[in-house]
């Protein structure tokens, strides 16, 4: 990891005690591997993105995407907005607020190419978070292992309008057995997702 901005954003994830569990470079250099599969995408939202992770390496990494941050825990938000100020970055938009309800709001559902998470929730539950942002053509690409279940998942695909899923390995030096499940968004996620705040984890679909 050579660049001087990723170096700066792994200096500040450990100057904030407890924001991230694990060496910040190793992060980061996690988070890049999704580089090779946001294709021509311009917007990009980064669901639960506690450190900023992946979506201010991306950000750092692709300066002409623009970024939204969904980050329900206030003093992890506070970091975000601290983070982009130290780092310079425009165009990145840090919304504090559950994934349940920003899901609704009209300035991001179905609004973004491209939604990414790591480290969020077990597939099902993600994909009810982050599905309902994506825009009708576009992709969620969620951080996972090779342990991970995806027919757990193929119910809320299904009924937050996503297609058939791809399983890609990543292994980055966090994570050997890394993967990137690509899901791609074929129509119109229905108003009754993402259910209200805490049920997609209580009950997943």
């Amino acid at each position: 990891m050579k660049d001087s901005k990723l170096l700066h954003l792994a200096q500040l994830i450990s100057d904030w005690p407890g924001l991230v569990a694990g060496p910040p470079e190793a992060l980061i250099d996690d988070c890049l591997v999704l580089l090779d599969h946001l294709g021509g995408a311009r917007s990009v939202i980064d669901v639960g993105s506690g450190g900023g992770l992946p979506g201010l390496p991306l950000k750092i990494a692709r300066p002409e995407l623009s970024v939204t941050l969904v980050e329900a825990d206030q003093a992890k938000a506070a970091f975000l907005v601290q983070a982009c100020s130290r780092l310079q970055l425009q165009g990145v938009d840090v919304v504090a607020a559950r994934a349940e309800d920003a899901g609704h709001d009209a300035r991001y559902r179905e609004g973004f190419d491209v939604a990414v998470a790591r480290a969020l929730a077990p597939l099902p539950v993600l994909v009810e978070l982050c599905l309902p942002f994506v825009r009708v053509g576009g992709r969620l690409l969620a951080q996972k292992t090779d342990r991970e279940e995806v027919a757990r998942a193929e119910r809320a695909i299904a009924l937050c309008g996503g297609g058939a899923p791809r399983v890609i390995a990543a292994p980055s030096s966090a994570r050997s057995g890394g993967t990137v499940v690509a899901i791609p968004k074929v129509k119109p996620t229905p108003d009754a997702y993402p259910r209200r705040a805490g049920l997609p984890r209580r009950k997943p679909l």
